[in-house]
């Protein structure tokens, strides 16, 4: 909270995006290749129902 009251966070933000992600885009790429996505995907797929609309 501190972070975001003084502007900090929002500083940080910015030089993020003006330095093109590196941080948030290395984060993604940990997520996209995390155990749990395989098994969220594998279960989807079992769940016909969802296709339904």
């Amino acid at each position: 909270l501190a972070e975001i009251q003084t502007g900090e966070f929002a500083r940080e933000w910015i030089l993020e995006n003006v330095a093109g992600r590196p941080v948030l885009n290395a984060l993604r790429r940990q997520g996209q290749n995390h155990l749990i996505e395989e098994v969220g995907a594998k279960l989807r797929s079992m769940m016909t129902y969802l296709n339904k609309k």
